[in-house]
């Protein structure tokens, strides 16, 4: 492996990895913005709209998993030439994402019922469960944005998710400010629309709906678009089978992850206004940094499936080897300027000294782990361009259950640190997970990977 094959690599790792981070980190941005926006209405809205998006967010990384089956299949079906293929898989999917989005919309929906028995502070129980009925709305919406992003990003046919990722950010802002605070703060040139009620966290919910809904119906319109030339016709036997069989795993792998960080949040929530809040200032901003790794390990999952459909073993090294290390360097940066400037961080999602004071511990703890969190998240993606998602669900449950688990509850709660007690035991799990995945990825790669179909 010489210095012009990693500089190549490196070189097409970044040109996919740069839009799919953008469109990633956009994901995420709407739930910043929601949460910014609610933090200038008070700690209970702020506290509302992060304990109802991670409530979400359990849904959501279940059906993102589901989907996430197509990419590797699809990556692979490029590589190999077999574009029919894929693009069968990508509509297939999409129809697929519209119905799995409904079935967990209407979970989440009675979701809040459980606020009360799980000791959720009062004040912010009834905005967490208003957010949460406006939010679960957008589920169909979301999932089918990932099922044609899968054919998008295979192709290298990325611009579409970049323009209906910010398109849709730059609706949810206009309409979070006016839904979640109220008329009164429009500007004096909108006339009659400065009448209108605060609809605090609820309004937050309703205007991420709408906006992913809009960016649902522009990447749609680029499937039907840029696939006029492809072949198409109606999937044949088995193929959406094979992507629920890498799929699966994937959705429980994120929901294993993220009931962790939920649960965290139920605790802290357990805490008090100000614990809940600081969390959820903190949640958001290392947040942002993850959904940019998660570009980085997309675009690696691509990049290995493409070297898999085309039988090229070496490729596929080396595509995670420049993986794993540009991951590793993204959180780094990510990492110094939480140690850096954590009170101007901070003070981008909350307004209130007490909680960005609160936050400036957790994001200290959150600086400690970012590196590995990257080198965990990039894994999981190459991977997931292998097929191997198996090994990835089975990973998390050993690393945030049988390790992170317990250091949360023993820091956090019998030893009375508090919340970043809870934080040192996310911190745990993350370093084991990234320990065996690296490993992992190493024996795999050492040997040809045969295709998935």
């Amino acid at each position: 492996m010489n210095r012009s094959e990693l500089t190549k690599e490196l070189r097409a790792l970044w040109r996919l990895s740069v839009p799919l981070a953008i469109a990633s980190a956009g994901q995420s941005l709407m739930a910043v913005v929601g949460s910014a926006v609610a933090g200038r209405a008070g700690a209970a809205p702020l506290g509302g709209v992060g304990l109802g998006n991670t409530v979400f967010m359990v849904g959501s990384v279940f059906g993102m998993g589901l989907i996430m089956g197509l990419d590797a299949l699809v990556a692979q079906a490029i590589g190999a030439g077999d574009r029919a293929r894929a693009r069968r898989l990508a509509w297939k999917g999409t129809a697929f994402a519209g119905a799995a989005g409904l079935a967990i919309a209407a979970v989440l929906a009675v979701a809040p019922l459980g606020f009360g028995a799980a000791g959720v502070d009062a004040a912010v129980a009834p905005e967490a469960a208003r957010y949460l009925a406006w939010r679960a709305l957008s589920m169909p919406s979301l999932l089918a944005f990932f099922a044609v992003r899968a054919w998008l990003q295979a192709l290298g046919r990325t611009r579409p998710l970049v323009s209906a990722t910010l398109v849709a950010n730059l609706a949810n802002l206009a309409l979070a400010v006016p839904l979640a605070l109220g008329g009164a703060a429009l500007p004096a040139w909108c006339g009659p629309l400065r009448a209108l009620p605060a609809f605090g966290a609820a309004g937050a919910g309703a205007a991420a709906t709408v906006a992913t809904a809009l960016q649902a119906a522009l990447v749609l319109v680029a499937l039907r678009n840029e696939g006029k030339s492809e072949p198409g016709g109606a999937p044949r036997r088995g193929e959406l089978r094979g992507a629920l069989r890498v799929g699966l795993p994937i959705a429980f792998h994120f929901t294993v992850e993220m009931g962790l960080f939920t649960l965290v949040g139920f605790l802290a929530a357990r805490l008090g206004e100000l614990p809940m809040a600081a969390h959820q200032v903190a949640l958001t901003l290392v947040t942002v940094s993850f959904t940019l790794v998660v570009g980085v390990g997309t675009a690696g999952s691509v990049r290995v499936g493409h070297a898999i459909g085309a039988g090229d073993a070496p490729a596929v090294r080396r595509a995670g080897l420049v993986t794993f290390g540009s991951g590793a360097g993204v959180m780094a940066c990510s990492a110094l300027c939480l140690l850096l400037f954590p009170g101007p961080l901070a003070r981008l999602v909350s307004s209130d000294p007490a909680v960005v004071a609160a936050a400036g511990p957790l994001l200290g703890v959150a600086a400690v782990f970012q590196v590995f969190d990257g080198i965990q998240a990039v894994g999981a993606g190459l991977l997931r361009g292998a097929g191997d998602t198996r090994f990835t669900f089975l990973a998390n449950v050993a690393g945030h259950y049988l390790v992170g688990l317990p250091v949360t509850v023993g820091l956090g709660v019998l030893a009375g640190r508090g919340v970043v007690g809870l934080w040192w035991g996310l911190c745990a799990g993350l370093v084991t997970v990234a320990v065996v995945t690296v490993a992992r990825f190493r024996a795999l790669s050492a040997r040809p990977i045969a295709p998935l179909a």
